[in-house]
């Protein structure tokens, strides 16, 4: 028996504008009226597994009872209070969580509201230490291409500025320095020789460089792409070298997606700036964190203006900093790393048969993420609608269908997800 309908779609499709989609030919939606567990129930009463964390923030699933606690707790206090010449408890919570569980040495935090506004806020950073410090000549950034940092203005200046999404706006955009990407792939022997082009780069733009700005490990919306470590460690090396500060974007992979609490810990390296966001509130609200090492918060308050020229209205939300602390609590047992760990194992085992496949490319996996690229770009719309026939609700772009699970999928929720993903492949080559 299904659910009554409620929801206007119909006002939806003539009104509302949904992420990445035409208001000339929007791509369709589907109504969610609740969600539990790994699944969303759909108004017609059809569940479906969520297999993307609601773009990868959900990693404890929907309605957790710790998270739900939280939230009503708080709620009764207060929901929200400047933050400016006023502080409380859970914020000091929260920041004292994530200063004693993310890499040495980043011991300052500024809350932000969401993963492109840390972003942002990390590049004014850089940007200020410098200034600061009397050098206002370095004021530019370098990143590796195939990167993706967020939608708005600076975040989208050192995004891939060819093959990602902001290509059309590269006439306003700041103009910015960018690499080859990273070409060894994770689990591949090194090769020393990729380094070559960055480090002529570093040489030639080093006196106007205030930062290189990355995704530790896994490029994610630029293209799902896992590379070497070492590669990582090796930028940390030539930033000390040449005198540039180190931004890791982890809003992405930071709270275990990757298999380690923090990417930057498959390196062993601690950048200077770190940007947290996405799973930091376990999917509840949006919140976003840019943490920094004592060099860079002093350096960014030395000289005029003497302080850091930045703050959001909701910088540190009661409400989401209460649901965050929660949410860490939860990682902080420790089942992450178990839960992570046997995804990991199952995607391999599942997905690597889809590379069989003519239509196939490329099978990828690391931690609780799995990738198959395709050869051609897919049908979003065609995908979701198959899917979601099938009870699995993924997002796929361009030539990628990938899945990013809640970590407390079950071995048979995750085998349904990857059964549906095995018979697309082999369907389209057909």
């Amino acid at each position: 028996m299904g659910i009554l309908s409620f929801i206007d779609t119909q006002f939806d499709t003539q009104h509302i504008w949904h992420p990445y989609t035409s208001a000339i030919s929007p791509l369709p939606c589907y109504p969610v009226v609740s969600a539990s567990g790994v699944k969303l129930t759909l108004e017609d009463g059809n569940q479906v597994i969520d297999g993307m964390s609601s773009w990868w923030a959900t990693v404890h699933g929907y309605n957790h009872p710790d998270l739900n606690a939280a939230a009503e707790t708080q709620l009764k206090k207060m929901s929200h209070v400047m933050f400016g010449g006023i502080t409380h408890e859970p914020a000091i919570e929260l920041c004292r969580k994530l200063i004693d569980m993310t890499p040495d040495g980043l011991n300052r935090v500024f809350l932000a509201d969401s993963g492109s506004v840390a972003v942002e806020v990390s590049m004014k950073m850089a940007v200020q230490y410098w200034a600061c410090q009397g050098n206002q000549n370095k004021h530019k950034f370098i990143a590796p291409r195939n990167g993706y940092h967020g939608d708005t203005f600076a975040a989208m200046s050192v995004s891939d500025p060819t093959n990602g999404m902001h290509s059309l706006f590269a006439p306003v955009l700041n103009q910015q320095l960018f690499a080859p990407a990273p070409q060894t792939r994770f689990g591949q022997a090194w090769n020393e020789d990729e380094m070559g082009p960055l480090t002529d780069m570093l040489e030639s733009h080093h006196h106007e460089i205030a930062a290189m700005i990355l995704e530790p490990v896994v490029q994610g919306a630029g293209g799902m792409r896992m590379y070497h470590p070492q590669y990582l460690r090796r930028v940390r090396q030539l930033c000390d070298q040449y005198g540039i500060l180190l931004i890791c974007d982890e809003i992405a992979t930071g709270f275990g997606r990757t298999g380690k609490l923090f990417a930057c810990e498959h390196a062993n390296i601690s950048p200077d700036i770190l940007c947290l966001g996405k799973a930091l509130t376990g999917g509840y609200m949006t919140l976003a964190a840019t943490l920094c090492n004592d060099d860079v918060a002093m350096g960014v308050c030395q000289g005029e203006p003497g302080v850091f020229m930045h703050g959001p209205t909701y910088m540190g939300n009661p409400l989401a900093c209460a649901v965050a602390n929660a949410s860490l609590s939860v990682l902080q047992r420790n089942e992450w790393q178990s839960q992570v760990q046997a995804i990991e194992h199952q995607l391999k085992e599942e997905l690597l048969p889809c590379l069989d496949a003519d239509s196939v490319a490329d099978v990828r996996v690391l931690g609780a993420i799995g990738v198959i690229e395709m050869r051609s770009p897919v049908d979003v719309a065609a995908v979701q609608r198959f899917c979601i026939n099938r009870g699995v609700w993924v997002r796929p772009f361009g030539k990628l269908v990938y899945i990013m699970p809640p970590f407390i999928i079950s071995r048979e929720e995750l085998s349904q997800i990857t059964q549906t993903l095995n018979e697309l492949v082999y369907q389209a080559t057909a």
